[in-house]
């Protein structure tokens, strides 16, 4: 079954506003059995998005759409969907009522655009809506569904979870789709590649694997499709298996399981304490480490020592050390980690000096360069890496290097 995603509003097409819906929806659709062939941005302008309802309904089973429902003038979906589907707007007295409730109690009055949002098109079927005042609406046109919802992500994951994939789910029989991600991080995707080769070639038929990039770590994703779940599942697992008997060296998670995530599971499983101390990545590591809930199980805190005065008066940095090998080398990282660590007591302390860029670099010590050192009872071990000459690139490579790093020292504990 063909699924395709549209979504309405000139901020999108203008980057005032990242498309995190569409992203949202594909894997929601994905996970049904549907086959997403298209996603489609368009202005909030009535000629466009009736152009691509009518291109939509001739080559999709199902078209889902977000935007333009709000309260104010320029928000035309439903007034346009009601041109589409030869209806009008009409009063829901059910709608009205919960914007009613919902701003009295946010303490906000009705005013004439509230009411307007409980207008819907006559031959909808409404979609109520908890999370917000805008309902979904639910059309049907020559074997063709459209859904419409409102953009604000969270309102429409309400109305997809509660409304949408449990009918689409009655409604449609499709091909089973099943996903696995393997996290990786340590190796070039065209390595990782090379390794796998073998490891691809021998897939069954019904498998595919897919190589997803971002910022160092790669997303091994094996994708299944057949009518079977039971049986796809059991070969996915098979492959999976493969996998970490071929590169365990490079695997850290599954699933969308991220590399701060990965840490806090080993450090809380060990009953270890944690502290970072950075110099190149300005806290990043921290903000990595505690955007994970429960992490204050773990993770006692941080020095953020960017100039060196902090390194030798907080951390206890030897000046002459820094002097004579510069503040970008092993012996300063390494000195970073140790007084850290007798700083804030902990079992584990990580700490990063290196230069972001874009300037400060030498021929020695170009731009992207970094000292990453893991500190604990038994020792400290360091690390050195070459990365690119992007400021904001480096800081999030960096980050990802010193938590590899700190991961795999953990687990030979």
């Amino acid at each position: 079954m063909k699924a395709e995603i549209i979504t309405i509003g000139d901020e999108l097409l203008i980057g005032q506003t990242v498309d995190t819906n569409s992203a949202w929806m594909g894997q929601a659709l994905s996970s049904l059995g549907f086959d997403i062939h298209r996603k489609t941005s368009v202005h909030d302008k009535r000629e466009d998005i009736l152009g691509i309802l009518s291109d939509a309904s001739s080559r999709s089973d199902v078209v889902l759409i977000t935007g333009g429902l709000g309260p104010t003038s320029d928000d035309i979906t439903k007034n346009t969907l009601c041109e589409f589907f030869n209806t009008k707007l009409v009063l829901d007295l059910r709608v009205l009522g919960m914007i009613e409730s919902m701003m009295s109690k946010r303490g906000f009055p009705m005013n004439e655009n509230n009411r307007k949002q409980a207008e819907v098109p006559e031959s909808c079927t409404v979609l109520t809506n908890a999370a917000g005042t805008a309902p979904g609406m639910w059309f049907e046109k020559n074997g063709t569904v459209f859904v419409s919802m409102p953009g604000v992500p969270s309102e429409m994951k309400y109305i997809m979870n509660e409304h949408v994939i449990p009918a689409l789910g009655k409604r449609f029989t499709s091909q089973v789709i099943v996903h696995k991600n393997i996290m990786t991080f340590g190796t070039p995707e065209a390595r990782l590649a090379e390794i796998l080769t073998d490891f691809e070639a021998g897939l069954p038929r019904c498998i595919k694997l897919a190589y997803l990039p971002s910022s160092g770590i790669i997303k091994l994703r094996l994708t299944a499709t057949g009518d079977n779940r039971e049986e796809l599942l059991k070969l996915t697992g098979e492959q999976v298996c493969k996998l970490y008997e071929t590169i365990p060296q490079f695997i850290y998670g599954e699933d969308e399981e991220t590399l701060e995530m990965a840490v806090g599971r080993l450090l809380r499983d060990k009953n270890l304490t944690l502290c970072t101390a950075e110099s190149c990545t300005g806290g990043n590591i921290s903000h990595k480490i505690t955007s994970v809930p429960g992490s204050s199980d773990y993770y006692r805190g941080s020095v953020i020592a960017y100039a060196n005065d902090i390194k030798t008066s907080v951390l206890g940095v030897d000046p002459i050390l820094i002097e004579r090998e510069g503040a970008v080398s092993e012996s300063v990282a390494a000195a970073m980690a140790e007084g850290a660590r007798n700083l804030m007591k902990t079992d584990f302390a990580v700490a990063t000096t290196g230069i972001a860029g874009p300037a400060g670099g030498t021929q020695l010590k170009p731009v992207g360069t970094i000292w990453i050192a893991v500190s604990r009872g038994s020792g400290t071990i360091t690390e050195k890496h070459a990365f690119t000459t992007d400021r904001v690139t480096n800081i999030t490579r960096f980050t990802y290097a010193a938590l590899n790093l700190l991961r795999k020292q953990i687990i030979s504990t």
